[in-house]
């Protein structure tokens, strides 16, 4: 019996966090980044350049910009500008990782990046709630 395959998940807390605050279009966008990012994944490991490698930046920009019209200008800009930065140099090492080839490096940075955007979902859930 074969098990089935599975894909491995890059930001699972930005997708919980999105669903328990009720963020539907910010977890579709992690969703979509998720995805790229799984691409993007199996590229780096078999050196070669897939189509996910080309679309993970745009679909990272989407996934903070969608976060940032969920948390609101005002905060995004003020209480939120240490999250905002600490996605923007997330996003910037996984950038470079995937230029580098780094999969140790890309895996690192989805790390914080996943860390920061949920961050930023719950403090602003906790805030309308």
């Amino acid at each position: 019996m074969t098990k089935p395959v599975t894909r491995p998940a890059f930001l699972p807390s930005t997708m919980n966090a999105a669903a328990s605050t009720g963020a539907e279009v910010v977890r579709r966008s992690a969703e979509e980044a998720d995805a790229a990012a799984a691409e993007c994944w199996a590229a780096l490991l078999g050196g070669c350049d897939g189509p996910g490698r080309r679309v993970l930046p745009q679909r990272l920009r989407q996934l903070a910009d969608a976060t940032a019209v969920y948390a609101g200008s005002a905060w995004w800009y003020g209480d939120g500008s240490r999250l905002r930065n600490r996605i923007n140099r997330a996003r910037e090492r996984i950038e470079d990782a995937v230029v580098d080839r780094d999969g140790a490096e890309f895996a690192e940075a989805f790390i914080g990046y996943d860390e920061a955007v949920a961050t930023a979902l719950i403090r602003v859930g906790s805030m309308i709630k």
